[in-house]
């Protein structure tokens, strides 16, 4: 759209246009090219920058990748392409086969005994050198059927094909053979051969080609059309799996799943790695490389790397001979001083797999000893069986216990069934310690209870607290809430008793002493008859002075420490309190 400036009805009428375009009763705008513009694309979008130049036409032609398209790949190198066919040796050419495309260090042809050089015959034609560079986009030089030609695939089918079916009448031949031996072999015309049974229990010798009939000719083979460069061949090639099994594509249809790369058919990581292990069947094709030979070529490497660390010179891609014969006799070392060591328990301890097994009498309780038994099971006649003895004590009871260690079990704690006592070697205590037991976790449970009541209760307090103050804080009480006076603490009462858990600070005590006995001095006689040490203090004391003193613990414990009790009946002037002894 033109930048020019409009005057008001020109806007007017361009913006009528518009919504008439997209209402659909004007024809809609055409660009450059005389295609017709969606109405209602946003003018940001149809309009182009000022530095292209589209002579003032809107479209989307600026938003379209202007640059080159990117080749795809559909031509490629010739391969096998001859230029020249020389009759006699050139000077320069290669010396082996007479070409001149390359020399006798490249040549790809069989040493000759005599080359082309010498004998002028057998000359080989040149090839095709190609130095033209293929302009291919990002797609086409990650191709990897960049250049593939099918044909040459289908080649190889086809000797397979061709093997398969010579394999196939070599079978069917032998086993009309095999036939004719059996119908015939009582007759006499045909001599017994013993080999025909052998044939028969053996497998295939050439890769199990045997067939039974013309059904099971074809059994496991699939027919379909290829695509070919020729236009396509209908061929028979193997299966490559049963067709119930489950395509591995197909076990997860998430596109963040396990990558399946079509070429190759494999999938490397498990497709379902959350599913139940028990129920997979297909756990990637990563499983199969730990298996076979790949764990000790790990081993090899790892032993590589520890003994390069420890200071040894050797590297597994430099040396890989080196590395592993010093692996070898590594392993060989190891199983020596493994085996001595074993070797010297057995000789400490001795080996009970090695001894001579039991009989089998003996091991299946059965004596000839005579033995009579009464109706009651008990013995008439012949000894009782030895039961057998442990190298460990058994029914000992010990301290009053009516059941030994380990008959009683409960949240994964023995004991004893008499008394249900997790404590070895202690005193049985009977059904009394049960019923104690039993008491002791009541009142256990009662108190957990009473504890998380008073615990509801100090939050329900706490809660009812915060609410009264917001309540009031809302009614917009600007006075200060002043405590009351006379509401005091235990702990700032005048002579009140400390808790005996109180820790004083030693600093701190002293320092209230000493103010404790300015007090005294200053208070004078007054204070020693009336004992508070604050009469004569209090009316002396100026008109701005604070009462509201806060008492600590050390000042409560100097008081103490340095008050006299009158009515202490030892604290007599004349006795000193011995005419009371």
């Amino acid at each position: 759209m033109s930048g020019a400036f409009k005057s008001r009805e020109e806007h007017r009428r361009a913006t009528e246009l518009e919504e008439a375009r997209k209402a659909g009763l004007a024809p809609a705008e055409l660009d450059e090219d005389g295609n017709e513009i969606n109405p209602h694309i946003p003018q940001f979008m149809a309009a182009a920058p000022w530095y292209l130049s589209q002579n003032s036409k809107p479209g989307l032609k600026h938003q379209k990748a202007w640059g080159p398209g990117e080749r795809q790949g559909d031509e490629w190198y010739k391969r096998g392409v001859k230029t020249f066919q020389a009759a006699k040796f050139r000077k320069g050419a290669c010396e082996n086969c007479g070409a001149m495309s390359h020399k006798r260090k490249d040549c790809v042809e069989r040493p000759r005994k005599v080359g082309a050089e010498k004998t002028n015959k057998n000359i080989a034609a040149d090839e095709l050198i190609q130095v033209h560079s293929f302009d291919l986009g990002f797609d086409g030089k990650r191709d990897r059927y960049n250049g593939f030609d099918a044909g040459d695939y289908t080649r190889v089918v086809d000797r397979f094909d061709r093997a398969e079916q010579l394999k196939q009448e070599v079978a069917k031949k032998k086993e009309l053979e095999r036939a004719y031996r059996k119908a015939h072999r009582g007759g006499g015309d045909v001599p017994d051969d013993k080999s025909d049974d052998d044939e028969d229990s053996d497998g295939d010798d050439g890769g199990g080609a045997k067939v039974e009939d013309a059904d099971a000719k074809g059994f496991m083979k699939v027919t379909k059309r290829v695509r070919t460069a020729g236009g396509g061949a209908s061929m028979t090639v193997r299966n490559l799996r049963i067709r119930e099994d489950t395509a591995k594509y197909l076990r997860n249809l998430d596109l963040s799943s396990a990558y399946y790369d079509p070429k190759t058919r494999s999938m490397r990581e498990n497709p379902t790695p959350h599913s139940d292990p028990s129920e997979q069947f297909f756990l990637g094709d990563n499983v199969k490389r730990k298996t076979g030979d790949t764990l000790g070529f790990e081993r090899l490497n790892d032993h590589a790397f520890d003994a390069y660390k420890k200071g040894q010179e050797i590297h597994m891609q430099a040396a890989p001979s080196q590395a592993e014969l010093l692996y070898q006799q590594y392993r060989k070392k190891k199983d020596t001083l493994t085996g001595a060591t074993k070797n010297s328990i057995l000789e400490k301890y001795g080996n009970a797999a090695a001894a001579d097994p039991a009989p089998e009498g003996l091991l299946l309780g059965q004596t000839e000893n005579y033995m009579e038994y009464d109706r009651a099971g008990r013995i008439i006649k012949g000894e009782e069986k030895a039961a057998a003895k442990s190298r460990y004590e058994e029914n000992v009871l010990e301290q009053n216990h009516k059941a030994v260690w380990g008959s009683f079990w409960q949240s994964g704690q023995w004991g004893y069934s008499c008394c249900r006592s997790f404590q070895k070697n202690s005193y049985c205590t009977g059904v009394r310690g049960i019923e104690a037991a039993a008491a002791s976790a009541d009142q256990m449970r009662e108190n957990l209870a009473a504890r998380e009541a008073a615990m509801d209760a100090a939050k329900q307090q706490e809660e009812a607290a915060e609410a009264e103050a917001a309540a009031a804080a809302a009614a917009g009480t600007a006075a200060k809430k002043k405590e009351n006076p006379f509401a005091t603490k235990a702990k700032d009462l005048w002579g009140g008793e400390v808790e005996e858990d109180v820790q004083l600070d030693p600093s701190k005590l002293m320092e209230a002493l000493r103010k404790e006995d300015q007090r005294l001095k200053a208070g004078g006689a007054g204070a020693g008859e009336e004992g508070d040490g604050g009469g004569g203090g209090e009316r002396k004391r100026g008109y701005h002075v604070d009462h509201e003193v806060d008492v600590t613990e050390e000042d409560m414990e100097a008081y103490r420490m340095k008050r006299q009790r009158k009515d202490d009946p030892m604290n007599d002037a004349g006795t000193k309190g011995y005419d009371l002894v």
